[in-house]
């Protein structure tokens, strides 16, 4: 029965496939061509009773549609193939694999997290998208404090009535200390690498982000001598065992007392450079016994616990240890520059 031809050859058009533009042309040459099995349908199509005409002619138009998309979409996907391939030279030997290296900051991260890890501090992380609570208001700023200022914080959004309510980019990863603390009882020991934001100008020796490690430890009788040991150790650790330290009173509101800590110029070894702007000495971090009051209102009680904390930036040690100039090519990306980190890695 001519149904029963329809159905066959509709099952074949839907299964047609073709590997070159040949073999496209012959498939519509069989079935769409003057002398092909579809229009052979349609001559026989005078012959079908007339009650079922309207069902043969409808099989067929359908037959003939499905047809003509299918060799509509083997043209389409041959000519998607060709152009893809289009100008590859199939006999020519494959291109090298180009190995990429790691950024000079995240070498340098990892050696300072490596360093704290044997001495025992564990890992911690919080969001750059902060609160003012515990960017500034745990870390024991004033409201009035001159780093709240537009001039000085990228804010998200602002509360003139209530600057707790504030959201910002942190500005030191000291916000993550304040996220364990109020969530962590002692003993804690934890280092937080990170990605901070200042609003300042973007010059040779200044970024509007850079990249912070904190440290942080609190337990019954910590003392400033522990606190000592600790840098100097981490500065044998990344700049040699003949580095010597000094630390000089300083004040940061989140500790006291509070210091900034300085090694002697593995440049010129302590001699005076150009590096060092000839005083033998370079800083490298700022630290300090945790203040009484930061303790507080994390919820520990500072009758029964004291506590250190440190910081530095990595972009200021990878200057140290590489003399990088300048610090906008951290960021700019520039393969030629990252290629001369291929042997730190």
């Amino acid at each position: 029965m001519i149904l029963d031809r329809i159905a066959e050859l509709l099952e074949e058009v839907k299964n047609m496939s073709a590997a070159n533009a040949d073999e496209i042309e012959a498939l519509r040459l069989k079935y769409l061509s003057k002398k092909g099995e579809i229009t052979a349908l349609m001559a026989d199509f005078r012959n079908v009773p007339a009650e079922q005409k309207k069902e043969v002619g409808m099989k067929i138009n359908e037959l003939k549609q499905t047809a003509t998309e299918r060799l509509a979409a083997l043209k389409e996907q041959m000519e998607t193939t060709d152009s893809e391939s289009e100008g590859t030279d199939l006999t020519r030997s494959a291109y090298p694999i180009a190995m990429g290296t790691r950024h000079p900051l995240t070498i340098v991260t990892n050696e300072i997290i490596d360093i704290f890890s044997r001495m025992g501090f564990i890992l911690a992380d919080g969001p750059e998208v902060e609160d003012d609570m515990h960017v500034f208001t745990k870390m024991n700023f004033a409201a009035d404090h001159p780093a709240r200022d537009m001039q000085d914080t990228f804010f998200v959004s602002q509360h003139p009535n209530d600057v707790t309510k504030n959201i910002l980019l942190r500005s030191h990863t000291s916000s993550v200390q304040a996220r364990v603390m109020e969530t962590t009882q002692p003993p804690i020991r934890i280092i937080c690498p990170g990605r901070v934001y200042r609003n300042e100008a973007i010059t040779a020796r200044a970024h509007c982000f850079f990249h912070q490690v904190e440290g942080l430890y609190i337990d019954k009788n910590v003392s400033f001598t522990d606190l000592k040991q600790v840098l100097l150790s981490f500065a044998r650790e990344m700049f040699g065992t003949d580095t010597k330290i000094r630390l000089r009173p300083s004040y940061f509101p989140f500790t006291e007392p509070s210091a900034e800590m300085d090694i002697s110029c593995h440049i010129c070894g302590g001699k005076g450079c150009g590096f060092c702007k000839h005083t033998g000495w370079v800083e490298i971090l700022g630290c300090g016994m945790v203040d009484p009051n930061v303790l507080e209102l994390c919820g520990i009680d500072s009758k029964v616990y004291s506590g250190y904390a440190f910081g530095m930036g990595v972009e200021r040690i990878t200057n140290l240890k590489y003399q990088v100039s300048d610090l906008r090519m951290f960021s700019e990306n520039d393969t030629r520059f990252l290629k001369e980190f291929e042997s730190a890695n």
